[in-house]
């Protein structure tokens, strides 16, 4: 009787040979800076030294009158702005998706093109383009207002505490509403025929087809667009920063916490940069997007998982 022997698989170390360049590259450019940025945020100066300070900055941070104020003004400034996100541009991209997807629409190629095209331009150019119309002074959106007869609606938006954070959020809405847009668009799209003709067996067809059928099928995609919104948007700071400056004016109303880090660590006009304090703060962004992604990931990925094929 032979013996057997006992077969075993080949190392695939192509696989390895494959991600290591990105792998790689990912580490020099992500993992090494996000932990030499946490180490430094551990240190404070004194003098020309540097000397381990522990959590002091933290508590600095949280706690000290002159940066707390600026700190939790910049964090809900954020916040706000990624509210504006989820309940204005993620709605209305299910609803664009929605449309798109419909065989009786014509042109929606070019409708899709045509909505996706301010995603693929650069934040400097959004934010000045739109500086300029909304200008009081050279501004088109006075004109064209007082074409239609509304003129006395128009004010200058982002020069207003009240209304120039939410007039960006908006911005930048119209810059990447095209993103779940496309998103949920694919996601309709690999929808099974067999259960849309199911579904119109029974005779639901129209918005109750999408409320009862679909929308629950596209539910795990629009946890991942809620999720990278969530990213994005605590990640922000091109287009504050090229609309409003460093500064993140009037008065810092539109300062979030990618503007307040980039004050406190490079300094900016009388305000000398400190590397120390700007790391504190860039690790409370990377603590703040942590717990946002694991809270979605354990409890709710968790839940929507009923819903995928």
């Amino acid at each position: 009787m032979a013996e057997s022997t006992e077969i075993r698989r080949p190392m695939r170390w192509h696989i390895a040979v494959f991600l290591a360049p990105a792998v790689l590259v990912y580490t020099a450019v992500m993992i090494v800076p996000l932990f030499g940025t946490l180490q430094l945020s551990l240190f404070s100066a004194e003098g020309q030294t540097r000397v381990f300070a522990g959590l002091d900055n933290f508590r600095t941070l949280f706690f000290d009158p002159r940066w707390a104020a600026s700190f939790w003004n910049a964090l809900w400034n954020n916040t706000w702005f990624f509210i504006i996100h989820m309940l204005v541009q993620n709605p209305i991209g299910v609803v664009l998706a929605a449309l798109l997807s419909s065989p009786r629409l014509h042109f929606s190629a070019f409708y899709r093109t045509a909505i996706f095209i301010p995603t693929i331009l650069s934040f400097v150019i959004v934010g000045f383009a739109w500086k300029l119309i909304l200008s009081p002074l050279w501004g088109v959106a006075p004109n064209l207002l007082d074409l239609v007869g509304l003129k006395s609606l128009f004010t200058p938006w982002l020069g207003k505490e009240e209304y120039a954070l939410t007039t960006l959020g908006l911005i930048s809405v119209w810059q990447f509403v095209g993103i779940p847009m496309m998103l949920i668009y694919a996601a309709l799209l690999s929808i099974p025929d067999e259960v849309i003709e199911a579904a119109e067996c029974d005779g639901i067809t129209g918005m109750a087809q999408f409320w009862k059928i679909k929308l629950p099928l596209i539910l795990p995609s629009i946890g991942i667009i809620s999720i990278l919104t969530f990213v994005g948007n605590f990640n922000a700071f091109d287009l504050i920063y090229s609309a409003q400056g460093a500064l993140a004016g009037p008065n810092f109303s539109t300062d979030i916490l990618g503007t307040f880090l980039y004050r406190t660590f490079f300094g900016f006009q009388l305000q000398i940069g400190d590397p120390y304090m700007g790391s504190t703060i860039a690790s409370m962004m990377f603590f703040i997007i942590l717990a946002g992604v694991c809270l979605y990931l354990f409890a709710v990925q968790t839940r929507l998982r009923r819903y995928q094929f």
